[in-house]
């Protein structure tokens, strides 16, 4: 379903994403995961189109981003984009935003608004449903963010740290068993990037791990395991891989502090 090909991508002179190859079959979930800056929401970007890398391509579906009108529009119409930071129209109350996004990817009215609903109920918004967006909180306009992506029924989704943006216990919780549920099916096609090494391993089937815009590894769990040659879990696994000597800075900083 999705392909990342020798995708490379600068800032100015500063590399970010240096030859990315990923390829997420049809019904599976892939998580990113890396250190800040290496990389991770720019690649989300590209596969996203809202960047187009310097090389390499994405294609969704057999159809590459940003290649011809034709083939962009089709891609759109199969992939819902959550960014990291979620816009949402201060004017517009969540309900009226969350239908005009159903609207725009063809869903029925009357689908629709039993979705809405459910949603709303979902992620506790039932009695904000109906106000203006700008009197919500900031865990309450991430979670419209969220019900907007899934309202969609988009086969692809394109998932940027969804379990950020100040979610409550309940919203992260709701969110776990959406994309549980999405992950046993298998027409919905997920990337997602987000640093919490106990939600990727319940909800992903793969993780690829970023370090210096670089897939230092892409794997199940029991693979990564292998290469990394921990039996623990994720965070031993991305401890060994990424951060090998955390352990001994932590025990310089408290030394250095006369601990």
């Amino acid at each position: 379903m999705i392909e990342v090909v020798d995708v490379t991508h600068h800032y100015g002179v500063r590399p970010v994403l240096r030859q990315v190859n990923l390829r997420v079959p049809k019904g599976d979930v892939l998580a990113l995961m890396g250190p800040n800056g290496m990389g991770k929401s720019t690649l989300m970007s590209i596969m996203a189109g809202l960047l187009s890398p310097l090389k390499g391509y994405v294609a969704i579906d057999g159809k590459r981003r940003r290649s011809t009108p034709e083939d962009e529009l089709a891609i759109r119409k199969l992939v819902a984009y959550l960014p990291a930071e979620v816009w949402v129209p201060q004017s517009k109350t969540g309900r009226e935003w969350m239908l005009a996004v159903g609207r725009l990817y063809a869903i029925d009215d009357d689908r629709l608004l039993d979705h809405v609903d459910r949603l709303l109920a979902l992620f506790d918004l039932s009695k904000q449903g109906d106000s203006l967006i700008s009197t919500y909180s900031t865990g309450q306009k991430k979670k419209i963010g969220l019900c907007c992506v899934l309202v969609t029924e988009a086969p692809v989704l394109l998932l940027d740290e969804p379990f950020s943006g100040g979610l409550d216990p309940s919203g992260i919780l709701a969110l776990k068993r959406v994309l549980q549920r999405l992950r046993e099916r298998d027409d919905v096609t997920i990337v997602m990037a987000t640093p919490v090494p106990e939600l990727v391993a319940e909800v992903a089937d793969k993780i690829a791990i970023l370090r210096d815009g670089r897939v230092l590894a892409c794997d199940t769990l029991e693979g990564l395991r292998q290469v990394a040659g921990v039996a623990g879990g994720l965070d031993e696994i991305y401890q060994r891989l990424v951060a090998p000597d955390m352990a001994s800075n932590i025990e310089q900083y408290f030394q250095g502090r006369g601990q």
